[in-house]
């Protein structure tokens, strides 16, 4: 009989790699805290209308990369390809902005994607992100970047470079758009399949295009910034005066589009020289016509996302995470001792000591072998004579001093 793989662009995240996850959402959880943004969680399935409306049917995630499929009540049903859409849908949903005022959220889960599996991408993959709802201000769009650069200097990350652009508004995209139509078309045959595609449906995305040939055309393709009108340009000369007002450096690049429709104004991603061809670990911007797309009230919006995958990478290649030790390795032998072992290493473990009970029932000798590899400090050793005495020993491990006490003051003598 054939073993059942785990499915293509899916991966198990080991005991011994989840210490690498479990800093990472520790780090970013906390930080989030101190911005006063609060968890939220959306289910991985949403009905397929909202990211076809939400992220653009003319993008390469809702044309080519969504799991789809028809559910036993005949509805179209997709896995989240990302986390803003599903936000947004539940902000609208559950009146969040009955309140008034700003909403901070921010969310941390599995989405999915039909791409080719390579280091730093997988089918099913994870992003930690944030959404700052109710707020036009440059300002807003700084604090969810100045966030964004204190996990990434919490984790301990380098060589990271933060570029920054602006999309402009709705018209003045449109105005571009059509300056790329202009400027592409003699080139059509020359460019790539799907830039040839993306010229008639989504233009901006013929900057986004890795293939060689296509980028040296796209190199003397009309800029955005030239297209911008005069609030535009406000806005982007503030976000930039208040990343310098904090010391945030960045670079500007002007054939930074991002990949959904739903962006507006501010774009940017933040890159990693660590990392192969999957660099953007960070990207995001403003959204200021999602909602009322999604049916809701007009609301500006800005946010990010990180793929996790990639942070683990970066985080793997530093000083490696040392994976949590019991403080105690617990050793019995005998029906009776193995017994009370139970009962007296659960009474630890509800005093507060992380105990590891061997269950093996191999003799003392291999017993003692683990307890060794273990990296406990105390192993404590029950036979049916010592329960018989009602004493325990406990063992240092790293001086072997072996000592006998009543089990009666074993916290005592822990302690």
């Amino acid at each position: 009989m054939s073993i059942i793989q785990a499915i293509r662009g899916t991966k198990d995240i080991l005991p011994e790699e989840i210490i690498y996850w479990q800093f990472l959402e520790k780090t970013a959880s906390e930080i989030f805290a101190k911005a006063s943004y609060q968890e939220i969680r959306t289910p991985i399935f949403e009905q397929t209308p909202l990211f076809e409306r939400g992220i653009g049917e003319a993008t390469d995630v809702v044309g080519k990369e969504m799991y789809t499929f028809i559910d036993k009540g005949d509805r179209s049903i997709t896995l989240r390809p990302e986390g803003t859409a599903g936000v947004a849908r539940s902000y609208i949903q559950n009146k969040l902005f009955a309140s008034g005022g700003v909403d901070r959220l921010w969310y941390c889960g599995a989405m999915f994607r039909y791409e080719r599996p390579q280091a730093g991408r997988q089918r099913q993959f994870h992003q930690i992100g944030l959404e700052l709802l109710g707020s036009n201000t440059p300002r807003a769009d700084v604090e969810v970047i100045a966030i964004a650069t204190d996990i990434l200097k919490a984790l301990g990350l380098k060589n990271l470079t933060l570029q920054l652009n602006s999309v402009g508004s709705k018209e003045d995209r449109q105005n571009y758009r059509q300056a790329l139509v202009d400027y592409f078309t003699p080139y059509k045959d020359d460019l790539d399949v799907d830039s040839q595609d993306r010229l008639s449906r989504n233009p901006l995305r013929i900057l986004d295009s890795k293939d060689q040939k296509t980028q040296e055309i796209a190199a003397n393709a009309p800029s955005i910034l030239d297209y911008l009108e005069n609030d535009s340009k406000n806005h982007f000369d503030k976000v930039s005066t208040l990343l310098s007002l904090l010391g945030i450096s960045y670079e500007l690049n002007p054939r930074l589009v991002r990949g959904l429709d739903y962006y507006t104004h501010t774009a940017f991603e933040i890159i990693s020289s660590d990392l192969g061809a999957q660099a953007t670990v960070c990207g995001g911007g403003r959204y200021d016509g999602l909602i009322s797309q999604l049916g809701g009230t007009p609301t500006p919006a800005v946010g990010w996302a990180m793929g996790m995958e990639r942070l683990i990478l970066l985080l793997e290649q530093l000083q490696p995470l040392k994976a949590s030790t019991p403080d105690i390795y617990f050793i019995s032998r005998g029906e009776k001792a193995e017994n009370q072992a139970l009962v007296i290493a659960q009474q630890l473990r509800q005093d507060g000591f992380k105990v590891e009970l061997d269950l093996t029932g191999s003799n003392f000798a291999k017993q003692f072998k683990r307890a060794d590899r273990s990296g406990a400090k105390i192993c404590l050793v029950l036979g049916d004579s010592e329960v018989e005495e009602e004493t325990i020993q406990i063992k240092n491990l790293g001086t072997s001093e072996q000592k006998t006490v009543s089990q009666e003051n074993l916290i005592l003598n822990l302690s």
